[in-house]
C-alpha cells in the first residue's frame, strides 16, 4: 500500500537558533524589509535671460514692438513659476554698458530689479568689471543682502570657478551653488569669458586672471556629482558669433567651442550669453542655447530629472519667450491696464526715475535725420560696418580737441542717439518726453541728454595721443582684426578713410588711407602709415589704454572730460547735426576681399541705410 509522507515542520538545532540569533544582532530587521521605491521623476524649470545690461526698461525694436523690462519679464516668471519648480537665472553683464536709469545710480537699480524679478544665481561677464573690483564687490554685496526697506526682493548669489586670485580681490562669490529644487539637487557652475579683461579697462581685474573654462566646468561638474548632484548646469558668458550654414544652422563662436569641451557625462546643460545671437541645439548631449540680449527674448528650459542619490536627468528640452511689454502709465508710476507687469518693480524705479529725468529729459540738439546704432551692413550693435552714430562720436572728439584724426571702438556705443519717431511717446522711459512729439518736428529728430548717455554709459574719458604713421596703422590693424567677425574691437572713426583686406593676414589687412574731405568724403591725399609722420587721435582712455586689445598708449595720453559730457556740447554746439549718407563701397571703412571693394562673398554686404 500506498505510504502517505506528512509534511512537518524542520527542527533548528541549538546552534542553528545561536547563529540567526546572532545575525539578528548584527542585521537590523529593517534590511530584510522591502526596498521603498525610488522616487517619481519630477520635471523642473529653468528661466534665465542673457547679456541683460540692466534694461529694467523695455526695448524698443524696430518692427516688433517694446521687448523686455524689469517690470514685464518679472511677471512673466512669476506665472512660468506656477507650472514647474523653478531655478532662475543669468550669465553675466547682468549690469554694466547700462541705459542712463541704471548707470547714472551706480547699477543700483539693476541689482534691485533682479533682487525683485527672482533672479538666484549670475557669473560675471566683462562689463561687470567696467568700474573695477572695489565697485564689484559693493554690487556682489547688494545682491545678497538680507531684503529689508532698502534691498528688496529676495537675495541672489554669483559664481565663478575659472577666476584664479578671486579670494585675494572679492568676498561672497563660490566656484558652484547647490539648489534644491523640489527634491532635485542641482549644482550651477559660473564660467567667466577668458577675455574678459582685454574688454574692460586695464586693471579693472585687479589680480584676478581666468583660467580656461572648459578645465574649470569639468572639475568641478565632477565635484558636484560626488556631491550627489542630480543635474549640473553651466552658465558661462561665451557667445555664438554666427552661423556657417542657411537658416542659423552649423553655429560657430566660444560657446560652441565650450560646449564641444566639456564632458557629457558630467555636465547637462550650458546656458550661454554675450553676443546677442537667439540659439539652441545640443552637442554630443548636452543642451546648451543662448537668448538675444538686453531682455528681448528668455529661455525656458525643461529637465525631467529622477531624484535621489544617483539620479540624473532624463529627459531635457528648451523654448524661446518673446517678451512684448505695454508702456506704463501715470507717468511712468503705474503698470498698464492690461498685459504682464508687476508693479514692485516699478515702483522701484521710481524715484531714480524722479531724480534723473530733470536732467536727462533735456534736449541739447536735433538731428536731420535718425541716428541708430546699426551700421550700414545692418549689423543691430554697430560692429561690421560704418555706422552714424560711430560717425557722430568720432566727429565730436576730433573736432573738440583739434585732433588730425578720431578713432573709437564699436563696442562703447550702446544706443541709437536720436529719440524714437512715433505720434506719441510711447513710454517716456527713454528720455524722450512727451513734448518733443511728434517726431519727426519739422524734418528733424531730438537728441535728449539721457539719449547721449545712453550710447556712452561707460563713463570713459575723452582722450587724445601723438603717435607716428605706422603706430596709427597698428590701431587700424586691431580695429579689422576679427574680420569678418565681428566684436567691439570695430572701429568707428573720423577725418580720414581707409580700405582694409579682409582675406589678409591678421597684422597685414590695411591696404591704403586718405584724408577726409571736410564734408566727411575720401580725399585723394594719403595717410602717411609710416614712422617718419606723426598724428594727433582723439579718442577715449579705454580704447588708448590698451583696451579691446588696442596698442598700450596709456604713459602718453591726455585726458579731458567725460566723453558723453563732450560729446552733448558738442550736439549743441552744431545743431541741428547733418550725418553724412553713409557711402559703401565709397565710405570712411571700406572692405576688398580680391574681387572688388565691397562686392564679394567675405565683405560684409549693404542691407541698411540708417
Amino acid at each position: 500500500m500506498p505510504i502517505t509522507v506528512s509534511p512537518r515542520r524542520a527542527r533548528r538545532g541549538p546552534l542553528v537558533l545561536a547563529l540567526l540569533a546572532l545575525v539578528g544582532l548584527v542585521i537590523p530587521g529593517a534590511v530584510w524589509a522591502a526596498k521603498p521605491p525610488p522616487a517619481a521623476p519630477v520635471t523642473i524649470q529653468l528661466l534665465n535671460v542673457s547679456d541683460w545690461h540692466g534694461n529694467v526698461d523695455p526695448l524698443s525694436v524696430f518692427g516688433v514692438g517694446n521687448l523686455g523690462g524689469a517690470w514685464n519679464i518679472s511677471a512673466r516668471w512669476a506665472e512660468d513659476r506656477q507650472s514647474y519648480p523653478t531655478l532662475t537665472l543669468t550669465a553675466g553683464d547682468d549690469f554694466g554698458a547700462t541705459p542712463a536709469l541704471v548707470n547714472s545710480f551706480d547699477e543700483i537699480p539693476a541689482v534691485l530689479a533682479e533682487r525683485l524679478m527672482g533672479i538666484q544665481v549670475s557669473t560675471f561677464g566683462n562689463h561687470n568689471f567696467d568700474k573695477g573690483t572695489t565697485f564689484l564687490q559693493e554690487k556682489i554685496d547688494i545682491a545678497g543682502s538680507p531684503s529689508d526697506g532698502t534691498n528688496a526682493g529676495d537675495a541672489y548669489r554669483y559664481v565663478a570657478s575659472n577666476l584664479k586670485n578671486i579670494s585675494s580681490n572679492l568676498s561672497g562669490v563660490d566656484p558652484i551653488a547647490y539648489f534644491n529644487v523640489s527634491g532635485v539637487k542641482v549644482a550651477v557652475i559660473g564660467i567667466v569669458n577668458e577675455e574678459a579683461p582685454t574688454l574692460v579697462f586695464p586693471g579693472n581685474f585687479g589680480t584676478i586672471q581666468p583660467t580656461d573654462g572648459v578645465a574649470a566646468a569639468n572639475k568641478f561638474a565632477r565635484i558636484a556629482r560626488n556631491a550627489g548632484a542630480n543635474a549640473v548646469i553651466v552658465i558661462t558668458h561665451k557667445g555664438v558669433r554666427g552661423f556657417n550654414g542657411a537658416g542659423n544652422t552649423d553655429p560657430f563662436g566660444e560657446l560652441i567651442d565650450f560646449t564641444a569641451g566639456v564632458d557629457p557625462d558630467l555636465v547637462d546643460v550650458v546656458l550661454g550669453d554675450h553676443t546677442n545671437i537667439q540659439w539652441q541645439g545640443s552637442i554630443h548631449g548636452v543642451l546648451v542655447h543662448e537668448n538675444l540680449s538686453f531682455g528681448q527674448s528668455y529661455a525656458r528650459t525643461f529637465l525631467t530629472v529622477q531624484p535621489g542619490r544617483g539620479g540624473g536627468v532624463l529627459d531635457k528640452s528648451a523654448e524661446f519667450v518673446q517678451p512684448l511689454a505695454g508702456a506704463l502709465t501715470d507717468g511712468n508710476t503705474k503698470c498698464p491696464a492690461t498685459g504682464y507687469c508687476d508693479q514692485a518693480v516699478v515702483d522701484m524705479l521710481v524715484p531714480f526715475r524722479t531724480s534723473l529725468g530733470v536732467v536727462y529729459n533735456t534736449q541739447v540738439g536735433d538731428s536731420t535725420k535718425p541716428i541708430s546704432r546699426a551700421d550700414q551692413c545692418g549689423r543691430s550693435d554697430g560692429r561690421l560696418c560704418e555706422s552714424l552714430v560711430g560717425d557722430v562720436v568720432a566727429d565730436a572728439i576730433r573736432a573738440t580737441y583739434g585732433a588730425d584724426f578720431a578713432l573709437t571702438n564699436s563696442g562703447g556705443l550702446r544706443a541709437p542717439l536720436t529719440c524714437p519717431t512715433g505720434d506719441t511717446d510711447p513710454s517716456s522711459t527713454d528720455f524722450c518726453p512727451a513734448s518733443l512729439y511728434p517726431i519727426p518736428n519739422g524734418g528733424l529728430y531730438p537728441i535728449t541728454r539721457g539719449k547721449v548717455n545712453d550710447v556712452l554709459p561707460f563713463g570713459n574719458i575723452s582722450a587724445t595721443v601723438t603717435i607716428n604713421g605706422a603706430e596709427f596703422k597698428s590701431m587700424l590693424e586691431r580695429g579689422v582684426s576679427a574680420m569678418p567677425g565681428a566684436d567691439g574691437r570695430f572701429p568707428q572713426i573720423s577725418g580720414f578713410c581707409f580700405t582694409y583686406d579682409v582675406n589678409g593676414a591678421v597684422g597685414s589687412r590695411i591696404m591704403s588711407a586718405v584724408w577726409a574731405n571736410p564734408d566727411g568724403t575720401c580725399s585723394a591725399t594719403a595717410v602717411d602709415l609710416t614712422a617718419g609722420s606723426s598724428y594727433k587721435i582723439a579718442s577715449n582712455n579705454f580704447t588708448l589704454s590698451a583696451g579691446d586689445g588696442y596698442p598700450d598708449f596709456s604713459s602718453r595720453m591726455t585726458t579731458f572730460n567725460l566723453l558723453d559730457d563732450d560729446v552733448a556740447a558738442w550736439i549743441a554746439a552744431h545743431t541741428p547735426i547733418a550725418p553724412a549718407v553713409l557711402g559703401y563701397p565709397d565710405g570712411r571703412i571700406n572692405c576688398y576681399d580680391g574681387n572688388g571693394v565691397g562686392t564679394a562673398n567675405d565683405c560684409p554686404t549693404l542691407t541698411v541705410s540708417p
